[in-house]
């Protein structure tokens, strides 16, 4: 069963550190996968621009060789010419494999690498295609790309023309040469409109998102924070909170070992260790000392039961307590003894709060059911001004009075009068209440 019991707690607290750090752990994950995305978006930008570069220098090179080749002949410039070509032809021909349904991603792929595209940058021109072509941004680069298609077929029919006529010989109309040289200037010229729009688009889409990115990535980092400082807040306050809950354990702890648990007085080891410190600390006057023994009051509790003599002890505490000092203790010693510290009190006075509390007990009536019972009580005194006193010696000297008082009759107050060089033997108890 112990076995159970520690791999439950276990468990819980397993739970309970898997419930503390599940904010955290999910913060940090959605913050991982956005820098993730932001990455893969950017490198994807990153490889469009790049592309767009190798097309646009490409197509350049095209017309420059288809040029060189018109005016020479030399078969070298028109291979050269169709090597160039081959790359705006690859991206149209991926672009086509993209838009289509369902979408060729082998063309695609095909396609890029045939544009000159390095390989590890495919998947991501693929994706950002497929996924984000709504863009604003892409969708406006896309059109522009689109919009170069019928030149590029101008171009490669231009080629094929002027192979053709070129095959028959070198050609002698100079009109006819500076046409097909004007319309090449042409095409170049509307490629390199296109290529930069083309450009432009794609530097304020990458620059937007790489805005939007920030934005994302300081959100969830101030998330983060926000987080942290609320889950660290909710950790003070519960660390505060135990802290609380532990001193109040503490000092009802010590309440409880100080005080007696049915009548709330200091108990007999807080009444010992207050005696201590005062005969320890005598000023002026005498320390006067009050032991207070209930007469028949078994009689209640064997009548009645011990639920009555218990409301009679805490109606007796209420009544010791009245008209005291907030210097002076009172405390039950056990059973139905109870004992007064009076610091800084003169003989005198100390008789008379002893007299006014065996009177007042005296005209308390105790009542129980249908009985009433007399509360009377054997009261001894004692006043200590030598420091050299002894708390056994104290106590030893206010329990005789107190049971001289009872050899004498009870409900009476008995002052200590011995002198301090004369030892007093008290008799047990059991023989004075006989």
């Amino acid at each position: 069963m112990f076995r159970r019991t520690a791999s439950s707690m276990k468990g819980h607290s397993f739970l309970h550190v898997v419930k503390l750090v599940s904010p955290f752990v999910m913060v940090v994950v959605l913050q991982a996968a956005i820098a993730g995305f932001s990455l893969e978006v950017m490198s994807s930008v990153r490889a469009y621009v790049a592309g767009e570069a190798l097309w646009s220098r490409s197509q350049k090179n095209a017309v420059y060789f288809l040029n060189l080749y018109l005016h020479s002949g030399d078969k070298n410039q028109f291979a050269r010419y169709q090597a160039s070509l081959a790359v705006p032809i690859g991206d149209e021909y991926a672009r086509w494999a993209l838009e289509r349904d369902p979408i060729g991603v082998e063309d695609a792929r095909t396609g890029l690498l045939q544009g000159g595209n390095h390989p590890d940058d495919v998947p991501g021109l693929i994706w950002l295609f497929r996924y984000f072509n709504r863009v604003s941004f892409l969708q406006d680069a896309i059109r522009e790309w689109a919009a170069t298609d019928p030149m590029l077929l101008e171009l490669s029919i231009f080629g094929e023309v002027i192979r053709s006529e070129l095959e028959k010989g070198p050609s002698q109309d100079a009109a006819r040469l500076q046409f097909l040289s004007s319309r090449l200037s042409e095409l170049n010229a509307e490629f390199t409109v296109h290529a930069n729009r083309f450009s432009t688009v794609l530097g304020e889409g990458s620059r937007a998102i790489k805005l939007t990115l920030t934005c994302i990535n300081i959100a969830t980092a101030a998330t983060l924070i926000l987080l942290l400082i609320w889950h660290t807040r909710r950790l003070v306050l519960q660390r505060q909170a135990f802290e609380a809950a532990l001193h109040d354990e503490k000092e009802r702890l010590a309440w409880q070992a100080s005080h007696d648990w049915l009548t709330g007085l200091a108990n007999r080891r807080a009444f010992e260790a207050r005696l201590q410190s005062e005969l320890d600390n005598i000023a002026a006057g005498s320390l006067a000392l009050i032991l207070l023994d209930l007469d028949q009051f078994k009689t209640v509790n064997d009548s009645c039961g011990h639920l009555a003599g218990d409301r009679l002890l805490c109606q007796i505490s209420s009544l010791l307590q009245q008209d005291r000092r907030a210097r002076d203790l009172v405390a039950r010693l056990g059973g139905d003894e109870f004992g007064l510290i009076l610091p800084e009190c003169s003989p005198a006075h100390a008789v008379d709060i002893a007299e006014r509390l065996r009177r007042s007990l005296e005209l308390f009536s105790f009542a129980w059911d249908d009985r009433v019972f007399a509360v009377t009580a054997s009261i001894g005194v004692t006043c200590i001004a030598d420091r050299n006193t002894t708390l056994e010696d104290a106590m030893r000297r206010a329990d005789a009075a107190c049971y001289r008082a009872k050899d004498k009759g009870r409900n009476r107050v008995q002052v200590d009068s011995v002198p301090p060089d004369v030892v007093l033997v008290a008799r047990p108890r059991e023989a004075a209440r006989a």
